[in-house]
C-alpha cells in the first residue's frame, strides 16, 4: 500500500473515530433529554394523580394541547391527539387494574408493579417502557401504601424513538460524510507530501540504476520533507562534483601516464639490445630508467594523495595555523635542508590539522624547489587566515599565475624540474574545503609569492 493511500485510510479513520464518538454523545444527550422531559411529564401526573382524578384528566389533556415536544415533520397530526395523552389506571392491592382516565388503553402488570401495589411502601415507585395496544408507552407506577394499591401512568413514546431513530440515521449519515471527506482531505494533503517525497525517490533510483546524479528538487518548504528535499539536492550536487573531479582525474592522470609510461617502453625495447651497447651507453638508459620509475612514483603518490584530500574523514578542531606552518618547515627541512622564516599573528581556524598541514608542506617544497639560493630562508607569512609563502626564484608570470594550481600545469621554467604538477593543485583543494582561495602572485624584490586563505567564519577569536 502507497503511503498516499496510508495517508486517506488514516485520516477516513480519524475522522471516523471523531463522528462516531461526537454521534454517540449527542444521541445520548438528546435520548437522556427526551427521556427525562418524558418522565417529568409523568410524574406530574402521578401527583396530580394521587391529589384529585379529575386534575389528573386535565392535566392529560393539557399535555395534548400544550407545546409539541418534537416540532417539525415528525410532529403528530389531527388525530394522534390521543397518543399523546396520558393513560391513568388503579392496581388493586390483588393485582386487578382499573381504568381512571385517558385514552382506553390495558396497561400491562408486571410482576414487579403487582408487588408495589400490595407491598409497596407510600411513594416508592417504578418507571419502565411496556407494550400496550400496538404501542410502546413509558409507564411510571406509584405505590399508596397501607394495602391501598398503585397507580399508573403512562403514555406513548413510539413518536420518542421515530424521532430519535431519525436522528440515529442522521448522525451515522453525517458521520458517513466526514470521514468521507477527510479520506478525501487526507488523500489530497498527502499527495501535496509525497509529490516531494516521490521525487526523491526518483532520485535516488535513478542514482542507484544507472549512475545518473541529477536531482531537480522542489523549491522552498520548512517542514522535515523540505529540508529533506534541500539536504538531498546538497548531497546529489556534491556527488555530482566529486564524480566531475574524478573523471577530470583521471583524464588528466591518464593523460600524465603516458609520457613515463611509453618512455620505459622504449627503454625496454633498448633494453633487449643491451649487448650491442656500449657501456656508458647501458648506464645512461639505467639512469633514464630508474629516473622515470622514480618519477611515476611520485607521481602515483600525488595522485593518491589528490584523490582522498577531499574525501578523507578528518574531524575538524581548532587549529594553530602558526603551529601548522613549524610543523611543515620541519618536514621540508629534512627534506631539503632549506631553513624556513615564519611570522604568524596566531590566526586558529575550525579546520583539518592534517590537510592544511599538507597545504603549507606542498607550498614550502614548491618554493624550495624553484629557489635556487639555499642561504636565505624561504618566508611564511601568517595574517587573518591567510598563509603566504614567498622564495626568491624566477617569478611567476602573468599567464602562469592564473593556472599553477590546475592540475598537472608545468610552467614553462618548471619543465626540467622534478614534480608532477599536483603540489599546488592539492593547496587549492585544501583551501576550497575550508571556505577559502588560493593565489600566486610576484614577490616584492624578485621572486614568487604563493598561498591560499580560509573562510573568515573559521576564524577563532583568542
Amino acid at each position: 500500500m502507497s503511503l498516499r493511500s496510508r495517508f486517506a485510510l488514516a485520516f477516513a479513520a480519524v475522522g471516523a473515530v471523531v463522528a462516531v464518538l461526537v454521534g454517540v454523545l449527542s444521541y445520548g444527550a438528546a435520548a437522556d433529554r427526551i427521556t427525562a422531559e418524558t418522565d417529568r411529564t409523568l410524574r406530574s401526573a402521578m401527583t396530580a394523580l394521587v391529589r384529585d382524578q379529575d386534575s389528573a384528566v386535565a392535566l392529560s389533556e393539557a399535555v395534548t394541547e400544550g407545546p409539541d415536544l418534537f416540532p417539525g415533520p415528525d410532529r403528530p397530526g389531527p388525530g394522534d391527539e390521543e397518543e399523546r395523552q396520558i393513560v391513568m389506571q388503579a392496581v388493586a392491592p390483588d393485582g386487578t387494574p382499573s381504568h381512571l382516565g385517558g385514552p382506553t388503553v390495558k396497561l400491562p402488570v408486571s410482576d414487579t408493579a403487582r408487588a408495589l401495589a400490595a407491598s409497596g411502601a407510600r411513594g416508592e415507585s417504578y418507571t419502565t417502557e411496556v407494550e400496550a395496544d400496538h404501542a410502546t408507552h413509558r409507564l411510571l407506577t406509584t405505590a399508596l401504601g397501607g394495602d391501598r394499591g398503585a397507580l399508573q401512568v403512562a403514555v406513548q413514546v413510539d413518536q420518542t424513538h421515530y424521532v430519535l431513530g431519525g436522528m440515529a440515521r442522521e448522525i451515522a449519515g453525517a458521520g458517513l460524510l466526514v470521514a468521507l471527506a477527510a479520506a478525501v482531505a487526507g488523500r489530497l494533503l498527502a499527495g501535496r507530501i509525497t509529490r516531494r517525497l516521490l521525487r526523491l525517490t526518483a532520485a535516488a533510483e535513478d542514482v542507484s540504476l544507472d549512475g545518473r546524479i541529477t536531482y531537480d528538487g522542489p523549491a522552498g518548504g520548512r517542514d522535515e520533507v523540505g529540508r529533506l528535499s534541500a539536504s538531498f539536492g546538497r548531497m546529489v550536487a556534491r556527488l555530482a562534483a566529486a564524480r566531475d573531479a574524478q573523471d577530470r582525474l583521471v583524464q588528466d592522470a591518464a593523460h600524465e601516464l603516458r609520457t613515463p609510461l611509453t618512455s620505459l617502453r622504449t627503454n625496454a625495447g633498448v633494453l633487449r639490445r643491451a649487448a650491442e651497447l656500449s657501456p656508458d651507453a647501458r648506464e645512461r638508459l639505467l639512469d633514464d630508467v630508474e629516473g622515470e620509475t622514480r618519477e611515476l612514483g611520485h607521481l602515483v603518490d600525488e595522485l593518491v594523495e589528490l584523490a582522498l584530500v577531499r574525501g578523507r574523514d578528518e574531524p575538524e578542531e581548532p587549529v594553530e595555523l602558526a603551529e601548522v606552518a613549524r610543523r611543515a618547515a620541519r618536514r621540508v627541512y629534512r627534506r631539503t635542508r632549506r631553513l624556513v622564516h615564519i611570522d604568524a599573528d596566531g590566526s586558529v581556524v575550525q579546520g583539518r590539522p592534517q590537510g592544511l598541514e599538507r597545504a603549507v608542506g606542498n607550498l614550502l617544497e614548491n618554493a624550495a624547489k624553484f629557489d635556487p639560493d639555499e642561504r636565505e630562508p624561504i618566508e611564511v607569512r601568517i595574517r587573518e587566515g591567510a598563509v603566504t609563502v614567498s622564495d626568491r626564484g624566477p617569478g611567476i608570470d602573468a599567464e602562469a599565475a592564473g593556472r599553477v594550481f590546475d592540475r598537472f600545469y608545468r610552467a614553462e621554467t618548471a619543465r626540467a624540474l622534478p614534480g608532477s604538477g599536483l603540489g599546488l593543485a592539492i593547496v587549492r583543494d585544501v583551501a576550497e574545503t575550508h571556505g577559502g582561495t588560493v593565489f600566486a602572485g610576484t614577490r616584492a624584490g624578485g621572486g614568487a609569492a604563493v598561498g591560499f586563505t580560509v573562510s573568515g567564519a573559521r576564524l577563532r577569536r583568542r
